[in-house]
């Protein structure tokens, strides 16, 4: 029987695998193609949303912004979490800066805040480890002490790209650094695609028009593409 974690967002060897995980630089991304952030911060101001238990009297949320972040911003998240904001969600930032509930506000968050929305997917993934049954083959054969289960299971996702959050568990992997990269809705291991890229992402999301086409294929994201 599958378990799920309650929280508050909804034969290979194990270093070999790991260096090819850890391994690429930055990638050319898509066919380069002009984006007007500043137009989008427009169109998603004020858009409406709903997040938790929804009922005929829930009242809509609305997306609101204040000033972009700072390269000095920018800098010190990054120190804080240990990851690269890709070109994308750097530019998306730091043309205005979402406040609302369920996105992460990165200037408030430099005391921290956002760490439970960082440590998610690794949370899921180990409790799968334990409560699921999870073992992917590539991992090898599984130990029988779920301590060294769970240590080796670490040491692989430590080694993947990071997912950095852009609205509840909707996450942006960190690598390969380039604009483009799909956007996963995660929950323990349950991954899905919710967008092809940022823009279709928060298009998609917060129920904007002027989506395009999806693309005949995706980027590979090293690990996090496994668990599809």
């Amino acid at each position: 029987m599958l378990v799920n974690r309650i929280d508050s967002l909804s034969g290979l060897t194990c270093e070999a695998t790991m260096s090819t995980i850890r391994g690429r630089p930055d990638l050319p991304g898509p066919k380069d193609r002009i984006m007007n952030w500043t137009k989008l911060v427009r169109e998603l101001t004020g858009a409406e949303y709903y997040r938790g238990i929804v009922t005929p009297k829930t009242r809509p949320l609305l997306v609101a912004f204040e000033s972009g972040l700072t390269d000095e911003e920018v800098g010190q998240v990054e120190q804080t979490y240990g990851f690269r904001f890709p070109p994308d969600l750097r530019e998306f930032l730091q043309t205005a800066l979402p406040t609302s509930d369920g996105l992460p506000n990165w200037r408030a968050g430099l005391d921290g805040s956002p760490g439970p929305w960082m440590d998610g997917p690794k949370d899921g993934i180990l409790f799968d480890v334990e409560h699921n049954e999870f073992w992917p083959s590539e991992w090898g054969a599984r130990p029988h002490s779920l301590t060294l289960a769970k240590e080796i299971a670490a040491r692989f996702i430590d080694a993947a790209p990071r997912l950095i959050p852009v609205f509840a568990h909707r996450m942006l992997p960190s690598a390969p650094h380039r604009a483009g990269n799909p956007v996963f809705s995660v929950h323990q291991t349950d991954l899905i695609y919710y967008g092809f890229d940022l823009e279709d992402y928060l298009r998609h999301e917060f129920q904007l028009p002027g989506g395009r086409p999806w693309p005949d294929s995706l980027p590979f994201i090293e690990f996090w593409s496994s668990l599809l």
